[in-house]
């Protein structure tokens, strides 16, 4: 067992193309990310900010602006700078101030405009909420007023300190997980089945559960290295924050890779041939990984499509990974998702079980 497990593990290295290929995937997104997102910074472009006026007041709102950073902050000499900046791409929104804004002279403008691309639905919203909330507050020092009602804002898990790119970073792991299973022993299967390899075994001495047994542990290897790597860049490159404990992120994600796994045994098991499972192997991998929470919390979606998309088998998982190693939670913190991956991995064992067959006579 132990000599076909490293023999089948050498093999795993040996296609350096896929071996290539389902390690720098995920690294790619990884990078991509964490040049956007990383460092602990989330922020949402670049602004051009254009200011006609000399008033005190449109000098105060330009250095808060400064002082924020939610922003990059670039300034135009002008509306048309502006808007050829933002053209080139070199800004996604622009504010403009106009002459005389702030000026206590009658007549004076009032208003501040913001220049928006319409594809850049987080800045305008950003930027909106900053315009809003100053004005407001010049608003009520002009008419020497306070406000009467106000808010606070608190995490609902007080060990909970993550950014965007530490969330989407967990997603990537599931992400490489799920393509690398799903798709790396669907086709290898299928392949064996379609060589005839598969049928040879049958006539050796050797037990089929033994081969398979196998090349699912030879797989669970690959997956460390991936798993590894994927938060050597991330923590390491770009400042993630992983809160929790790593040796438990670890065991869940090769549980994740199991269940994975199964799902590829289970597409080799109904695959005609190896290009049937390649494809029938992206057209379960592809959705998962836009619509199972791999880079956007999936409550964002309608309502009928949380509905459905909550138990796909790589939703559970992420949910359960992100408690994990983002909220610092427990394993049995969030036993609903555990005991959906549990019945997921029954369901598709049983069903290896009754299809999978090492020769199709």
């Amino acid at each position: 067992m132990l000599k076909l497990f490293i023999a089948d593990l050498k093999l795993q290295f040996r296609n350096r193309q896929s071996l290539f290929w389902s390690i720098a995937f995920p690294l790619i997104f990884t990078v991509i990310f964490g040049f956007f997102f990383g460092s602990g910074s989330m922020g949402t472009g670049t602004v051009a900010v254009v200011n006609d006026s000399t008033s005190k007041m449109a000098t105060s709102m330009v250095d808060a602006f400064d002082k924020q950073d939610a922003f990059k902050v670039q300034t135009a000499t002008s509306v048309d700078a502006a808007r050829d900046s933002m053209k080139k791409g070199k800004a996604a929104g622009a504010l403009i101030i106009p002459a005389h804004f702030g000026d206590t002279t009658p007549g004076a403008p009032t208003n501040v405009t913001i220049l928006y691309d319409p594809g850049s639905i987080q800045l305008r919203a950003g930027l909106d909420g900053f315009v809003n909330a100053y004005l407001t507050e010049a608003n009520y020092r002009v008419l020497k007023v306070s406000p009467v009602f106000g808010y606070t804002d608190e995490r609902a898990n007080a060990s909970a300190s993550f950014t965007y790119f530490d969330y989407v970073l967990i997603g990537l792991i599931g992400m490489a997980l799920m393509n690398a299973a799903i798709q790396g022993v669907a086709i290898s299967m299928s392949k064996y089945r379609d060589d005839k390899i598969l049928k040879r075994i049958t006539t050796t001495p050797l037990p089929g559960w033994k081969f398979l047994t196998a090349e699912v542990v030879s797989r669970l290897i690959v997956n460390l290295v991936q798993i590894t790597l994927i938060l050597w860049v991330g923590i390491g490159g770009f400042h993630a924050s992983i809160g929790g404990n790593l040796w438990a992120l670890y065991g869940l994600s090769l549980v994740g890779a199991i269940l994975f796994q199964l799902i590829g045994f289970s597409v080799a098991a109904v695959a005609k041939n190896t290009d049937a499972a390649e494809g029938m192997s992206q057209a379960i991998a592809i959705p998962m990984m836009f619509l199972a929470g791999v880079f956007f919390p999936i409550d964002q979606l309608p309502k009928w499509l949380y509905s459905i998309v909550q138990y796909l088998p790589l939703a559970p998982l992420l949910r359960a990974m992100r408690s994990l190693a983002l909220e610092s939670g427990a394993i049995s913190d969030n036993i609903s998702s555990l005991m959906l991956v549990g019945v997921w991995i029954v369901v598709l064992l049983l069903f290896a079980i009754y299809r999978f067959r090492l020769t199709d006579e």
